[in-house]
């Protein structure tokens, strides 16, 4: 679709990745999605060939990443809003949990798992959400004990995680545990684990009612014993770490709503200039003409207020409730419209064959990942 407004956020070399981004989509992506949504899982030689293109870390610099900022990992996020590639973890990997080492890892904790995460040979996942705590990180119960040996200093984790984006493939895996219990969120740290570690194991595969193709697992930690090396920056210090870097999620989620707003209002004038009812096109319904130019006049609000989000973030000035009015705004938006475009498809819009159903579907989780809408409109309160 045509640009709603002239977009002075990007600049000529992130058009430049969109153009190779968009070809990798087209080419790797996009004839497989069912495949992987019916599998439950992207094949890990999906992630390698995005590393060996460069799309992966891809805010980070050489050699932990390609060297760009977060323009370029917005471009990614919008192509996946563009075709609803809901299946992929890409933005996860790259803009989640690879910022998390960068920022706050040594340099031998970067130069050891950032390269290989670069190149897809490495698939990351955050391990917050247990099945008691989910929005309220304060209360996780997942615990890391420091004990002092002879043969080195190590921490001993016990703990269950949910709802885990990228879980079965993950092979490096941040967990948001306690090493000091008595202390609640000024007692939290942030320690890594690494697939093959005795007594880290992966659950089943979590059945959702959408993001099919998104491998989502539960995460179970029996005594597993980590050098203190793995833990990311100091100890105690993780509540703070995560509250520092969670705008960028939320932004993360805005700026896909935004594409995917927009990819499905052209998707549906498309269709209803060509679906016919009762004599004419369903376009030319009064009805369906005003429910598209509201949708249009809305996308270009909300597109307008996540460009700005975005050239803030870019500046590093995102604040923390600003991310939240985004996040809240954009998801929201996004449930309302895809159920409206999804209306105006008819029958259709609950078959497979045209995205829009699965793309309602998917939106969905928008709303609770990442903080709920509660949880937002409770930072936002705090403002007032």
């Amino acid at each position: 679709m045509q640009d709603l407004i002239q977009r002075t956020v990007y600049r000529e070399d992130h058009e430049q990745f969109r153009d190779a981004v968009r070809h990798f989509f087209d080419k790797e992506i996009v004839p497989h999605l069912a495949e992987w949504e019916r599998n439950g899982i992207v094949p890990k030689e999906v992630w390698r060939k995005a590393g060996r293109e460069g799309l992966l870390n891809t805010m980070l610099p050489e050699p932990y990443g390609s060297g760009g900022d977060f323009g370029h990992a917005a471009v990614l996020i919008e192509e996946v809003g563009r075709t609803n590639a809901t299946a992929l973890g890409f933005p996860l990997h790259s803009d989640i949990v690879a910022p998390y080492i960068n920022t706050y890892g040594s340099k031998a904790q970067k130069d050891r798992w950032l390269p290989k995460m670069a190149a897809g040979e490495l698939i990351g996942a955050i391990a917050m959400t247990e099945p008691g705590a989910g929005s309220d990180l304060k209360s996780v119960r997942t615990t890391a004990k420091l004990v002092k040996s002879s043969e080195g200093d190590h921490y001993v984790i016990n703990g269950a995680k949910t709802f885990i984006t990228n879980g079965i493939n993950s092979e490096i895996v941040i967990v948001v545990c306690k090493t000091a219990p008595d202390l609640g969120a000024k007692g939290v740290s942030l320690i890594v684990v690494e697939e093959g570690t005795p007594g880290f194991s992966k659950g089943r595969k979590l059945e959702k009612i959408g993001l099919m193709g998104q491998d989502t697992s539960e995460l179970f930690f029996d005594n597993v014993k980590v050098p203190v090396d793995n833990l990311l920056g100091e100890e105690n210090m993780g509540f703070r770490y995560l509250m520092q870097e969670l705008a960028q999620e939320r932004l993360v989620v805005a700026v896909r709503a935004a594409s995917c707003i927009e990819s499905f209002l052209q998707k549906t004038i498309d269709y209803t200039r060509e679906r016919k009812a009762f004599g004419q096109t369903v376009f030319d319904f009064q009805n369906t003409r005003f429910k598209l130019a509201e949708a249009k006049a809305q996308a270009t609000m909300l597109r307008t207020f996540v460009d700005e989000c975005m050239k803030l973030h870019m500046q590093r000035a995102l604040s923390p409730e600003r991310a939240a009015m985004v996040k809240l705004n954009a998801t929201a938006l996004q449930n309302r419209l895809l159920d409206e475009f999804l209306q105006l498809h008819g029958g259709y819009g609950y078959m497979t064959e045209y995205q829009v159903g699965r793309a309602w579907t998917d939106a969905r989780i928008g709303r609770i990942y990442g903080g709920s809408d509660e949880i937002m409109k409770e930072i936002i309160a705090r403002t007032l």
